[in-house]
């Protein structure tokens, strides 16, 4: 009987055995010599390993999960070490190796076999009529899992099960799915297939995903004369996803285009922003009336996301539509495709009114000022009541959702949307420091009276609740298909650790968040940005800290930190000057102070551009905590 080293556990030998007999018989599997022999091997070494992969190897073996789906965990369960090139230092040689975890991006192999990827694909829809750009029905089938399975569930903006069971009848004339939409969303799932299988099917996928996305926008020159009662449902859902995928790109101002739009179309469709609507008492179908909601509410979280996240008021008031029953005994089951074929519960309908429940705390935050000046109170009462309501909603939460019972990973999203409106509502006037530049301290407020709790306290709280939930995440999934969303709670969390007076920067919380960030910040040129400007703000804050145990930071981490600590800090203990912060000093650009308000700043000028507000809304600076 074989043993695990690390706690000296049985393992199934004739589960292992599993491997060698079906190599005899598959007659789809690769072919070249050694493969199985690897795939022994591989298999031992991710058994011996102590990052818990044993026993979901040992529960795919005996589920008979094909052999090629094993070879795939095993690829990103046992990075090889191998040399790559960096895009930023194209001369310079990394070891893949060198690297902790088990979610750095790998380098794309030549090829892929779609047939594979595709065999599981949860959803089997055509790629015609809905998209010029490919007719391959595998291919398209993966792309729209991807997105079904991590992106959909955070906003579920529009009914999914409607939407697929119209794509896979291929009728044009549907209500529920169009050409514009199916493209924007191909697209938006190009994001996830790029550091996942899809590494290159008739050229990169990069080119796919360029090439969906201009589809989706020739639609959208064609949909622009919907207007008023005219406006298609779908129409609406496809802006929301080019909202979605342009603030990723960083294309100029279109991120705010395209939600401003999209909450226009709703309004004047009236079911945001106007007076309650029957859906029952009309002739529409349930399956309409299912839509509107999800679409109503997904595009009202959406707003309050958005405008919260950039301290700037929402621009949705309220719903016009009745929600979606909650149905407590519902359960939908969510699997981690391509990762595993394992189903949970994924809790949607319970997850998705716990969202809206946050989202009417976040719209109250966002408006703070607006709403101390109509009720004629004090801005600090305003959101000591709204810091009362977001403890109430996490205390009711189900039990369920608790994050120690490794749930889905929109549910963990939820959880990091929560703690991150915390930081928000802790921001500057609530007792935290505007930046390190000023170093301008304000009178704190105890936003826990009867406990003494500081702003701060809070705002620290928080941010190190987002390490340990992304940690959870790394462990189970990964960080290549996280939701986007998760890069901006990272980055209010590290930036909250940052602006503290005492940072160290050694802290655990700090490393772990910054390792994620940078992982999940390759899969963007926004992400790329927002990294470029964390190193300069560490460095600009860290300038004269001295590291003594340089053993604790991990090597892909080291490149943040100035050049005397990946020296060793020996120049830095002597007391000299490294010659990364002597490059700071020199520098003609201006090094970016590591404040929480101005990383929030560049975060939002990067992903969705400038804001024109011409009609009752504040500025931004008006929402200044």
């Amino acid at each position: 009987m074989l043993t695990n080293q690390s706690d000296n556990t049985p393992i199934d030998g004739s589960a292992l055995s599993r491997i060698s007999m079906e190599a005899e018989s598959d007659s789809d599997s690769d072919n070249q010599p050694g493969y199985y022999r690897r795939l022994l091997n591989d298999v031992f070494r991710a058994i011996r390993s102590e990052k818990g992969h044993r026993q979901e190897l040992l529960r795919m073996i005996r589920g008979r999960v094909p052999l090629r789906q094993i070879r795939l965990y095993l690829d990103q369960a046992l990075p090889e070490t191998q040399e790559i090139k960096t895009e930023e230092e194209p001369s310079k040689k990394v070891k893949v190796g060198d690297v902790p975890e088990n979610d750095t991006p790998q380098p794309r192999p030549q090829a892929m076999d779609i047939q594979y990827l595709c065999d599981n694909a949860p959803c089997k829809v055509p790629a015609k009529p809905w998209t010029n750009v490919t007719d391959d029905d595998e291919l398209v089938s993966h792309l729209v899992s991807l997105y079904m399975t991590w992106d959909y569930p955070f906003y579920a903006f529009f009914d999914r099960t409607t939407f697929l069971e119209n794509m896979e009848k291929g009728n044009l004339n549907s209500d529920f799915c169009s050409p514009f939409l199916v493209n924007a969303l191909l697209a938006n799932a190009c994001d996830y297939s790029q550091y996942a299988e899809v590494y290159t099917i008739a050229g990169d996928t990069n080119t796919k995903g360029a090439a969906f996305l201009a589809e989706a926008e020739s639609y959208m020159r064609t949909h622009s004369f919907e207007r008023g009662g005219g406006t298609r449902l779908a129409t609406l859902q496809a802006t929301l996803l080019l909202y979605e995928r342009y603030s990723v790109l960083g294309n100029e101002d279109f991120g705010y285009t395209m939600l401003h739009r999209a909450i226009e179309m709703a309004e004047e469709l009236g079911i945001v922003n106007s007076e309650k609507l029957s859906l029952s008492s009309s002739q529409l179908s349930e399956e309409m009336i299912r839509s509107i909601q999800r679409t109503a509410w997904g595009i009202f979280q959406i707003d309050t996301i958005v405008h919260t996240n950039f301290l700037k008021p929402s621009r949705i008031r309220e719903v016009s539509v009745h929600r979606l029953p909650r149905e407590e005994n519902g359960r939908e089951d969510w699997s981690p495709y391509p990762l595993s074929s394992h189903p949970q519960p994924s809790y949607m309908n319970q997850y998705f009114d716990e969202a809206c429940n946050l989202s009417y705390i976040a719209r109250d935050i966002s408006r703070s000022v607006q709403i101390a000046e109509e009720k004629k109170i004090s801005l600090n009462e305003v959101k000591q009541n709204v810091y009362d309501r977001l403890c109430q909603w996490d205390a009711d939460l189900p039990e369920m959702f608790d994050p120690k019972g490794q749930p889905a990973p929109h549910i963990l999203l939820l959880r990091m949307r929560y703690h991150a409106l915390m930081i928000n509502l802790c921001c500057d006037n609530f007792g935290n420091y505007s930046s390190f530049a000023t170093m301008e301290k304000r009178v704190p407020m105890n936003l826990d009276p009867g406990k003494g709790t500081t702003a701060l306290e809070v705002a620290l709280s928080s941010a190190r609740q987002i390490s340990l939930i992304i940690q959870m995440m790394r462990a189970q999934y990964g960080m290549r298909y996280v939701h986007q969303f998760a890069m901006y709670a990272i980055n209010v969390a590290i930036y909250t650790l940052l602006e503290q007076p005492d940072f160290d920067i050694v802290d655990p919380d700090f490393l772990q968040l910054t390792g994620a960030f940078a992982t999940i910040s390759n899969r963007s040129q926004v992400g790329k940005s927002l990294y470029h400007f964390l190193k300069l703000s560490v460095r600009s804050r860290d300038s004269s800290h001295q590291i003594e145990t340089l053993e604790v930071i991990p090597t892909e981490l080291k490149e943040i930190f100035p050049q005397g600590h990946q020296d060793g800090g020996a120049k830095l203990r002597s007391g000299r000057t490294s010659n990364s912060q002597q490059d700071l000093e020199d520098s003609p650009k201006p090094v970016p102070s590591p404040g929480l308000k101005d990383m929030i700043g560049e975060y939002e000028k990067l992903s969705v551009g400038k804001e024109e507000r011409p009609f009752d809304h504040r500025e931004s600076g008006n929402f200044s905590f």
